[in-house]
C-alpha cells in the first residue's frame, strides 16, 4: 500500500508538472476545459440530467481516446469551447460557446466580426439568390430552410451585448442577408491582448443542402457555429494595413477562418456514432438514454461533425515517411460496409504520398464519413481532419470512390494547412487540391488525366485572382477554379520539369503551411526555385483569363529546281510565351520537327525539301496544357483556303462531339 501512494503521488507530481509545462504553449486552459467546464456552459438539456452510475454499455464503436501534444504549430488566434446538444426529432441544434480571440494586430480592435454560416439557407439569403437552391448538381428541398439565431451575448463580467449586434453585407447589400454579424465592444482589445465572450445559439438545419443539414437520422455539422472573421495582419496576402477580411456567404464561395483551438462536447441520443475533427479525450458520457462526446482539435481553422446511428465504423493506424501516425476512422454508410477496404487503401496511400511530396500531416486523426444516399449534398467535402466521401448511392461504384476521396484528403493540406483565403482566391485551394488530385491518381492507381479534353472544355475563362461570387455562374466558377487552375500549374510544371515543380510545390507548402498565403506568393516561390521571372506567365493565365492558342494559319509551298520550297506562317493567339514543337510530313513519308520558342506572336518557318509537304501540326504531343483549340494546330498544305475553312471547322464539330464521348 505506501508503495501504491507513493506511485500515485509520483504521477500526480509528473501530471501538475505537464500542465504547467504547457502554460507557455497557450493551451493549458483548454487542456483543463477537457474535464472542467463550469456546469453553466452545459446545455440546459442535459446539464441538470444525473449522471449514470452503472459501467458504461460497450460503445457499438468505441474510438481510441487520445492527449494533445505540447507543440504549437500555428499562431492560435481563437480559441472555442463549445457544446452543443442534436434534437434528432426536430433537425436543431442548441449550442453554447466561449470563444476567445486574440489580437494578432498592432492596432486596439473595437469590433467583432461572426460569420454565421446557417442563416444562408434562410428566405432572401445572398447564397440562395445566387444559387438559385441548387450547388454541384443538388437542389435544395421546397422549404427546407435553415437559420441561427443568437438567444445570449455576454461579456466575461456578464454585460449583455445582444442590443449591440448588427448585421452587414458588405459585398452586395443585400439586407435580408444575415450570414455576418458584428458587435461593438465595451473595450478595445489591445495588441497582443485578448478578450472573451459567452454566447449561447441555436441552429435549425436544412435538409442536407450545400454540405450540411440532416438527412432521415444522418446528421451534416458543417458551418455551424458562431464563427469568428479573420483579422488580417500588415504582410498577410500582402496587405499593407491590417484589418477585418469580410465576406458574407456566396453561391460559390467556401470559407477562410484562423487557426486555434477547439473543445467541443456533442450530445446526440445514445445510439448514435459521432465523427467529428480533432480526437476525443474522455469516454463517453451517458446520460438519460443520451451520451456527450468530448473532442479536442488545436492548429485548425474550423471544426465538423457528423452523427449518424447507422454508420459502420473502423478504425485503423497508418504510419509511413511523413505521416509519423495517424488514426484512420472510418465512419461508413451500410450499403457500403463491404468497401472498407478500398476506403483504407486510398486513405493510406493518399497520406503516404502526400506526406513524401509535401511534408509531415501533423494530426493524430482523420475521419472520413460517408453520407447516405439522400445526403448527396454533404458528400465531397472537407473539413480539418474530416473529410466527406462521395454519398453512398450504391453498393459497387467506380473509381469515382477514390477519386472523391484523395480529392478530400488532398485538401488537408492546401485548404487544411495552407489555408488560403477560399473567398477570394478559391483556385488556390481547388486548383491546387485538383492538381494533386490527378498526382495522386497516376502514382495509387495508373489513372491519368487526360489533359487535352480537359482544356477543350475551358471555353469562357475568367480571372483566377477575383473572388468566388464574381464569376459569372457557378459553371464558370468550377469550370475555372477547379480545372482551369488545375492547368495553369499543369502548365507550369511542363515548362519546368517534374522535379523543379515537385521542389517548387514542396517549397510552397513548407514556407506557408499555416499563413494564409496569396498567389503572390506562390508566384514568388516560383521564381526563387526557378530563378527565373514568371510575370507574363501569372499575368496571362491568372490575372487576364488567358488560354494558350497555338495555331497554324497559312502554308505556302511552290515547285522549284531541286524540289520544294514550303512556307508555313505559325501564331500564338494567347497566353504566355512558352516552347512548342512543330511537325512537318512530306508526302514521301518523311518527317521533320522544329521547335519555336513562342516569344514573338508569329513566326514564319521556311523549308526546303525533295517531296511536297503534306501538313503541319503544331504540339503533335500535346504537350500545350492550357491549348483549348487543338483543332486549329493541323493543316494540309493543298487544302484552299475556303475549303481549309470549311474543313476545319467540321473537324472542330467531331473532335467536340468525340471530347464529349470521352468525358468523365
Amino acid at each position: 500500500m505506501p508503495e501504491r501512494r507513493s506511485l500515485r503521488m509520483l504521477l500526480f507530481i509528473a501530471a501538475a508538472a505537464i500542465l504547467v509545462f504547457s502554460v507557455k504553449f497557450g493551451f493549458a486552459d483548454a487542456w483543463v476545459a477537457q474535464y472542467s467546464l463550469p456546469a453553466a456552459e452545459l446545455s440546459a438539456e442535459y446539464a441538470s440530467a444525473p449522471i449514470s452510475t452503472a459501467p458504461p454499455k460497450a460503445e457499438p464503436a468505441p474510438d481510441t481516446l487520445q492527449t494533445p501534444k505540447p507543440a504549437v504549430l500555428s499562431n492560435r488566434v481563437t480559441e472555442y469551447h463549445i457544446n452543443v446538444s442534436l434534437n434528432e426529432k426536430d433537425g436543431t441544434l442548441s449550442g453554447q460557446q466561449t470563444v476567445t480571440w486574440k489580437n494578432p494586430g498592432r492596432k486596439p480592435v473595437s469590433d467583432l466580426y461572426f460569420h454565421l454560416y446557417p442563416n444562408a439557407f434562410a428566405s432572401g439569403s445572398t447564397f440562395l439568390t445566387e444559387s438559385g437552391g441548387q450547388l454541384r448538381g443538388d437542389k435544395m428541398n421546397p422549404g427546407s430552410n435553415g437559420g441561427m439565431e443568437i438567444a445570449a451575448l455576454t461579456t466575461e463580467e456578464g454585460e449583455t451585448l445582444l442590443p449591440r449586434v448588427r448585421y452587414i453585407q458588405p459585398d452586395d447589400g443585400n439586407k435580408n442577408d444575415r450570414t455576418l454579424m458584428t458587435l461593438r465592444l465595451p473595450q478595445a482589445v489591445k495588441p497582443g491582448a485578448a478578450v472573451t465572450l459567452h454566447m449561447t445559439f441555436s441552429v435549425t438545419l436544412p435538409d442536407v443542402f450545400a454540405r450540411m443539414g440532416k438527412s432521415g437520422n444522418f446528421v451534416m455539422a458543417g458551418q455551424w457555429f458562431p464563427k469568428l472573421a479573420v483579422y488580417e495582419t500588415i504582410g498577410t496576402r500582402g496587405r499593407t494595413a491590417e484589418g477585418w477580411n469580410l465576406h458574407q456567404y456566396h453561391g460559390n464561395s467556401e470559407f477562410y477562418s484562423d487557426f486555434g483551438i477547439y473543445s467541443v462536447r456533442v450530445n446526440v441520443p445514445q445510439d448514435y456514432k459521432v465523427a467529428a475533427t480533432g480526437f476525443q479525450t474522455k469516454a463517453p458520457a451517458l446520460a438519460n438514454g443520451r451520451k456527450t462526446v468530448q473532442f479536442y482539435a488545436d492548429d485548425v481553422h474550423d471544426f465538423a461533425w457528423s452523427a449518424s446511428p447507422d454508420f459502420v465504423y473502423v478504425e485503423e493506424s497508418f504510419s509511413s515517411p511523413g505521416i509519423p501516425g495517424v488514426r484512420i476512422k472510418l465512419y461508413l454508410d451500410p450499403l457500403q460496409a463491404g468497401l472498407k477496404d478500398r476506403y483504407l487503401h486510398a486513405a493510406k496511400s493518399a497520406l503516404a504520398k502526400l506526406g513524401e511530396w509535401y511534408g509531415e500531416y501533423p494530426y493524430a486523426t482523420l475521419s472520413i464519413v460517408v453520407p447516405p444516399a439522400g445526403g448527396k449534398g454533404a458528400g465531397g467535402m472537407e473539413y480539418p481532419t474530416l473529410v466527406t466521401g462521395a454519398a453512398a448511392t450504391g453498393s459497387t461504384p467506380g473509381y469515382d470512390l477514390e477519386r472523391t476521396l484523395v480529392h478530400e484528403i488532398a485538401h488537408q493540406y492546401w485548404y487544411g494547412l495552407v489555408a488560403s483565403n477560399e473567398f477570394e482566391e478559391a483556385w488556390l485551394d481547388e486548383g491546387f487540391t485538383s492538381y494533386t488530385e490527378d498526382k495522386l491518381m497516376s502514382a495509387i492507381y495508373g489513372v491519368l488525366p487526360n489533359t487535352q479534353v480537359e482544356a477543350s472544355y475551358i471555353t469562357d475563362p475568367e480571372p483566377l485572382d477575383q473572388s468566388s461570387w464574381k464569376f459569372r455562374d457557378s459553371d464558370r466558377y468550377a469550370e475555372n477554379v477547379y480545372l482551369r487552375g488545375k492547368l495553369v500549374l499543369t502548365s507550369l510544371e511542363r515548362q519546368v520539369g517534374d522535379k523543379m515543380m515537385s521542389k517548387i510545390m514542396r517549397t510552397y507548402f513548407q514556407k506557408y503551411k499555416f499563413k494564409h498565403p496569396a498567389y503572390v506568393d506562390f508566384k514568388r516561390v516560383v521564381e526563387t526555385v526557378t530563378k527565373a521571372k514568371w510575370d507574363d506567365f501569372f499575368q496571362a493565365h491568372v490575372q487576364r483569363a488567358e488560354m494558350t492558342d497555338f495555331s497554324i494559319d497559312a502554308i505556302y509551298s511552290r515547285r522549284v529546281d531541286d524540289g520544294y520550297e514550303t512556307r508555313v506562317l505559325i501564331r500564338r493567339n494567347g497566353g504566355s510565351a512558352q516552347p512548342v514543337n512543330i511537325l512537318f510530313r512530306f508526302d514521301d513519308g518523311q518527317t521533320t520537327r522544329k521547335a519555336w520558342d513562342g516569344v514573338q506572336n508569329h513566326v514564319q518557318i521556311g523549308l526546303k525539301s525533295a517531296s511536297p509537304l503534306t501538313f503541319a501540326a503544331i504540339d503533335p504531343s500535346f504537350n500545350v496544357a492550357l491549348d483549348n483549340r487543338k483543332y486549329n494546330n493541323y493543316l494540309k498544305t493543298e487544302v484552299s483556303k475556303k475549303e481549309r475553312t470549311r474543313w476545319s471547322s467540321g473537324i472542330t464539330q467531331v473532335i467536340e462531339g468525340l471530347f464529349g464521348s470521352m468525358a468523365w
